[in-house]
């Protein structure tokens, strides 16, 4: 009863402080978190039956601590994971927990993502990689749980592909010239190789190929044609949008139609 009223009047005084309706509203749980603390030590300090026993008392409290704030320890391991290991910084685009998005803050406990949107999580209502306008606190214990993606921390590019179906009966010849043509020109191939000099001389890894390409597969359908190019990360999805527009444009203009799995009959 006692500690009730010293919570009540403590909260009080504390609320008075501050102008902010959120301050007072945590200066009252403070108090009240404060209160019940300082209670539970003065109980066991006069309370006799632990006379005796302040080793064993102590051994329980400290693993009823440890065992409630697991999350906690996990959490700030995790920050000294990523501080320790280079995992990522602030500004870098990551996916952490199934969040993706680019990290604007990094606390001892949780890391804080502007998310963007993805073309194949239903998660999102953004079906690209854009900012959705959430920002997402994430628990740092999540880079020992799960799996850790960085998008931008050595290599700022990623490689698209845009796939284009031809009909066997078409002109497939063409419309790969138009696609490994047009690759060529959204490719930022130049800034690609930099990048992986700079990944090679780092780590003991082989160098990948950053020069356009197009790959043709024939399926029972039609001829599968996909440019291969390298982007930057955070301009992935206008480049893939222009370019898609102009092979589009140009194989109208040569006269190739894009194949489809799906048949239009017309009933006169």
């Amino acid at each position: 009863m006692v500690a009730a009223v010293i919570s009540a009047v403590l909260g009080r005084l504390l609320a008075r402080r501050s102008s902010d309706p959120y301050g007072r509203y945590y200066a009252r749980k403070g108090a009240r978190y404060a209160v019940a603390a300082v209670t539970v030590v003065a109980l066991a300090i006069v309370w006799q039956a632990f006379a005796g026993r302040l080793g064993v008392v102590l051994g329980l409290a400290t693993a009823g601590v440890a065992f409630a704030m697991q999350e906690v320890i996990g959490a700030v391991a995790g920050w000294f994971n990523i501080v320790s290991g280079r995992i990522f910084r602030v500004g870098d685009r990551i996916q952490m927990g199934g969040v993706r998005g680019d990290v604007i803050d990094i606390t001892p406990l949780r890391t804080k993502v502007m998310e963007i949107g993805s073309s194949t999580d239903g998660g999102t209502w953004v079906r690209g990689r854009q900012y959705t306008g959430r920002i997402v606190a994430l628990s740092n214990k999540t880079t020992f749980t799960e799996p850790f993606f960085n998008y931008s921390s050595i290599f700022d590019f990623i490689w698209e592909e845009l796939t284009i179906p031809v009909s066997h009966d078409g002109n497939w010849h063409e419309a790969e010239t138009i696609l490994q043509e047009e690759a060529a020109r959204a490719s930022s191939s130049e800034g690609a190789d930099q990048a992986m000099d700079a990944m090679v001389d780092r780590y003991p890894v082989g160098r990948a190929e950053v020069e356009p390409r197009v790959f043709v597969r024939s399926t029972d359908n039609y001829m599968e044609l996909s440019a291969r190019f390298v982007v930057p990360v955070r301009t992935a999805r206008s480049v893939k949008d222009d370019m898609t527009r102009r092979v589009t444009d140009r194989l109208a203009a040569a006269g190739i139609e894009v194949a489809s799995t799906t048949r239009e009959v017309t009933i006169r």
